[in-house]
């Protein structure tokens, strides 16, 4: 269906742009008071009454104040999004104005008149080839020059024509492109209603999804366009700096998936976008029958039953997406205010799912604790800002691994860190990356992108395969600054090197397969040399063995999952602590291999 301009160039000229900003103002405010709203649930009535409140009762005041806090949310995502469209809406018709504006201004320099319709009357002017009397003034109109007669070779056009029809197609073009934009942001604006009722379920997040989506579409060039995707973390934040209120709260409203998912923005900025994209990701998933779309909504929830739940130390959401394997930044303190700040990045098989939401999240939390006990200015970020390799068998098969998801991951990594030393508000903070798996490859990958990963003074390495140097003193931070945990049951950290790999072949201590042979001592693995042999020349840390990777159950990889568990290897997991917490001089050391 395709708009017909009813509107009147008189009626696009007389149009107050202003009472549609003002009327966008009003929604506004509602929307910030609901934001407020449900900052005091989540912050103060729910804080409050887990603290202080048990029992049947208590649980049951804390899931409607949860659902309460749910519905000023949506509130506050909906009323920013009518703001947005009336604002974007506003916009465009003033575009529209200038155009109009500009013309009539031209008709009335030239004395032209400019009729109802947007035709245009112009006098008489020039000569006549024969007799030099002035030619002929005419009308012209967006759909030709009526009026006028089409001049032979003898007879030359008045002067005036082209002008008039010039200015013409400009009244006509503006009035039109109004008439466009009105009929589509009506469309949008009687779509923007929320169902009856005082709950709002999955499937309302699903309808607020799609009006989010709509909104971006049309608020492109209001908004959008300014967002500093290829900027550098200084100048984003610079960006962020130089807006104002208003605008910081429409880009939070409609584009939470590009603010929260920007290095350089705030802390603080990027958790409140993501918790809003959050919700909107959940109702975008809600349905679909894909393995996919149910595996990541399955991490989604967890993440999401996590945030509401309050933990400590408090979990900022620094990013979420639903883009290739999906992506997760969970810190756990303001990796902002912290002075030390350890970013850790998990590797094989590392997807957003329950097991990352659970398992990966567990290890950032515990290694959070850990390090807060030895100084409360600190933060740990469980870091999945990239696709890591994905092999169904496990790491029977990680030989087939290459490195270009490291190298790309490194990248991605960099960027983030980037973003925390321009963000981050301590003096001299002491920023530690951390790397499991494949992991301590990306970690390895990202050393050697510029130089080396920014503000990174201590890097940890543990499970590795390699991290593509053969020298600590390669990752750019000094070999007495990387750390290693290498269990001795951990068959990820003999894994054979390239070229000792050959087909069909299998054997190792104990009977382990990947495609070829483990290593039989030789320091070279599948990514380069060994981190924990001397060659490397790292600081290695004492861990526990770990189970057999061959027991009664048959083949075991529980070694190289327990470096983090306190429980389960309180050595490394001390020790890991320790370095993030700025006090390496305190871990002990024991040989390489």
């Amino acid at each position: 269906m395709t708009p017909t301009p009813a509107l009147t160039w008189a009626q696009l000229r007389d149009l107050k742009c202003a009472e549609l900003e003002g009327a966008a103002d009003g929604w506004g405010r509602s929307s910030n008071r609901a934001d407020a709203a449900r900052d005091r649930v989540e912050q103060q009535l729910l804080t409050g009454l887990r603290d202080t409140q048990e029992g049947e009762a208590a649980q049951a005041a804390v899931a409607r104040l949860r659902q309460l806090g749910r519905n000023f949310q949506y509130v506050y995502t909906e009323c920013g999004l009518v703001r947005t469209t009336l604002n974007s809406l506003a916009h465009e018709m003033r575009t529209q104005q200038r155009v109009l504006a500009q013309a009539l201004d031209d008709a009335t320099a030239l004395k032209f008149t400019v009729h109802a319709d947007g035709s245009v009357t112009y006098p008489a002017a020039g000569e006549g080839l024969i007799d030099g009397t002035p030619l002929t003034g005419g009308t012209a109109s967006s759909s030709g020059a009526a009026g006028l007669v089409p001049p032979s070779g003898l007879v030359p056009p008045n002067p005036h024509a082209a002008k008039a029809q010039d200015i013409a197609d400009r009244v006509t073009g503006a009035v039109r492109a109004a008439a466009e934009i009105d009929w589509r942001y009506a469309g949008i604006l009687r779509r923007l209603k929320a169902e009856e009722g005082l709950k709002v379920p999955d499937s309302t997040w699903k309808d607020a999804a799609a009006d989010a989506s709509e909104v971006r579409d049309a608020a492109g060039a209001y908004l959008k366009d300014a967002i500093p995707r290829d900027a550098s973390p200084a100048e984003r934040l610079d960006w962020w700096a130089g807006l104002t209120q208003e605008q910081r709260e429409e880009y939070l409203a409609v584009y939470p998936d590009q603010i929260g998912n920007l290095d350089g923005i705030p802390a603080l900025v990027r958790d409140a976008a993501n918790r809003d994209n959050l919700q909107l990701l959940i109702g975008k998933l809600e349905g679909r029958d894909d393995e996919k779309s149910v595996t990541q909504l399955a991490g989604l929830r967890e993440i999401d039953r996590q945030l509401g739940e309050g933990t400590q130390p408090p979990m900022f959401l620094l990013g979420i997406g639903d883009e290739g394997n999906g992506r997760a930044i969970v810190s756990f303190g303001n990796p902002d205010t912290a002075k030390n700040v350890a970013a850790y990045v998990p590797g094989l098989n590392t997807s957003l799912d329950r097991d990352f939401a659970e398992g990966d999240l567990k290890r950032a939390r515990d290694t959070a604790i850990a390090v807060q006990d030895l100084d409360h200015s600190s933060a740990v970020i469980a870091w999945l800002g990239y696709d890591a390799p994905q092999t169904p068998d496990g790491i029977e098969s990680l030989a087939v691994m290459g490195e270009e998801r490291a190298s790309e991951g490194g990248r991605a990594f960099n960027a983030f860190m980037g973003g925390l030393v321009e963000t981050n508000e301590a003096d001299n903070p002491h920023l530690t990356a951390i790397g499991h798996s494949y992991g301590s490859r990306t970690v390895g990958a990202a050393t050697q992108q510029g130089g080396g990963i920014p503000g990174v003074a201590d890097i940890v390495l543990v499970g590795s395969p390699g991290v593509g140097v053969d020298h600590a003193e390669d990752l750019k931070v000094g070999s007495g600054h990387v750390f290693v945990g290498a269990a001795e049951n951990d068959v990820v950290t003999k894994l054979p090197s390239k070229q000792q790999v050959t087909l069909g072949a299998m054997a190792g201590p104990y009977g382990y397969i990947v495609g070829g042979v483990v290593d039989q001592g030789d320091d070279d693995l599948w990514f380069g040399k060994d981190p924990a042999s001397e060659a490397f020349g790292a600081r290695r840390f004492p861990v526990d063995d770990g189970p057999r990777p061959i027991g009664p159950r048959g083949l075991s990889t529980d070694a190289h999952s327990q470096y983090f568990d306190p429980e389960r290897d309180a050595v490394s997991a001390d020790s890991i602590a320790l370095v993030a917490a700025g006090r390496s001089r305190e871990v002990k050391m024991e040989e390489p291999r």
